[in-house]
């Protein structure tokens, strides 16, 4: 070309959630059965949508309405309606304007990076979810800025580790929390959550919080969302319908944004955030107007606890199998539908394998393993594959030194989830003393 026409952050875009597919296919291709462990939708692994929430999205596909444009910033009543829910439980008050609604938080994640000044940086915690890593790195053509999950504490923040890299770079702008964490499982108490918002506070910073699976909490845990915390520290919280529902196919999540009266650049820094959006002109209608009747059925709060105590269930059989396998460090979850594993520390190595039985299978996986640049955990994770058909992610994709897994908790069948988890137990120490 005769300029260079690559956006300076295009490199940092990766996604092995997503990417590990492929890899799985090829193998499928070669007659291996496969468990996709790998990317969290519910629907994917056999969840049923009741007949009661279909029929709400089939009558309104019925209406006219909902094949037009909407507001910019949402579909009014459903903005109205989510202001009131958050006004209930919160200490924080806004209003249906504070609220912008997006196609999926993976477009509202892209546009609140994106729209960031170059040099102005968001912390995110490591291990991530890889969309707000790659956003993140992406806006700035440089490495994420990261603060420490403890695998050994629960997977909770390092807080004197982010307190420290908040004091010493001064770049820093904001702060990412996930909670309940992707992709760990982990739901931050509120005694975290709290010295988190002093943080920002103090170093006078904004606030991230992905809190899309904020409803989905066990095994006896409890959080705060963030508009109880919040005080007068700016914030953005993100919150959608792909996992609770769940409906990840509709693409639909928002933003709603606290505190932009407090602080003049973060308002006009909002307003940006919003100016993009008109420039799209607006999000999806139909899901929008679904999310009223659907969170206030009297059969939602059922459907929901349903699922909650199914993920709960899970998360205890996993743990128990994996609790106390040699090499690694296991974490029980209390939130959302993961689980990750970390191995312990100069366990891995290069010349580790698992048997695999079909040649070319063997073939192609030596191949990829031997690529340069292929991480110890992938290693593992590509093994593991082939041999057992179980796909899950390298731990190493969610921007972490940390080496180890992620795997989902969405497998419906008990015996068959059970199973898979035996799998892995058993083979993590076949592939640790080869």
């Amino acid at each position: 070309m005769r300029n260079n026409i690559v956006h300076i952050g295009a490199g940092e875009l990766t996604y092995e959630i997503r990417a590990i597919v492929d890899i799985a296919d090829k193998l499928k291709s070669l007659g291996i059965k496969t468990n996709m462990e790998n990317i969290g939708d519910p629907i994917a692994k056999g969840e049923k949508i009741p007949d009661w929430m279909k029929k709400i999205v089939a009558d309104l596909a019925m209406k006219d309405c909902t094949y037009g444009y909407c507001a910019t910033r949402g579909v009014p009543e459903t903005r109205q309606f989510l202001a009131e829910m958050t006004n209930k439980r919160g200490k924080t008050q806004i209003t249906a304007d504070d609220i912008i609604f997006f196609n999926g938080l993976g477009d509202a994640i892209q546009k609140v990076y994106g729209l960031l000044r170059r040099e102005s940086r968001v912390i995110g915690p490591t291990p991530t979810y890889s969309t707000h890593s790659s956003g993140e790195a992406a806006h700035a053509g440089q490495k994420p800025v990261c603060y420490r999950l403890d695998p050994n504490n629960n997977w909770y923040p390092d807080l004197d580790d982010l307190r420290l890299s908040v004091k010493y770079n001064p770049a820093i702008s904001g702060i990412l929390v996930i909670n309940p964490d992707n992709p760990t499982g982990a739901v931050w108490p509120e005694r975290i959550l709290k010295e988190i918002v002093a943080i920002a506070k103090e170093y006078d910073l904004f606030i991230i919080a992905d809190e899309i699976y904020q409803n989905l909490v066990y095994n006896g845990e409890s959080t705060k969302p963030l508009s109880d915390l919040i005080d007068d520290v700016p914030a953005i919280s993100m919150k959608g319908i792909s996992k609770e529902l769940p409906w990840p196919g509709s693409r639909c999540g928002w933003i709603e944004v606290y505190n932009a009266d407090k602080d003049p650049m973060f308002k006009r820094y909002t307003q940006s955030i919003l100016d993009s959006k008109m420039v799209e002109v607006c999000s999806t209608t139909l899901p929008q107007k679904a999310i009223p009747p659907i969170l206030s059925h009297p059969e939602y709060n059922g459907w929901l606890k349903e699922r909650i105590a199914r993920y709960e269930s899970f998360s205890n059989i996993a743990y128990d199998i994996l609790k106390s396998v040699p090499g690694i460090r296991c974490n029980r979850t209390n939130g959302a539908f993961y689980m990750s594993i970390a191995f312990e520390r100069g366990v891995l190595n290069d010349k580790q394998t698992l048997p695999i039985d079909n040649p070319e299978v063997k073939t192609l996986v030596e191949g990829l393993v031997n690529e340069p640049g292929t991480s110890l955990d992938k290693r593992f994770v590509y093994f593991l594959l082939a041999s057992t058909g179980i796909c899950v992610v390298p731990l190493s994709s969610f921007f972490t030194p940390e080496l180890g897994f992620r795997i989902t908790l969405l497998e419906r069948n008990e015996q068959e989830f059970t199973k898979i988890f035996e799998t892995i137990a058993e083979n993590i120490p076949r592939y640790l003393n080869s």
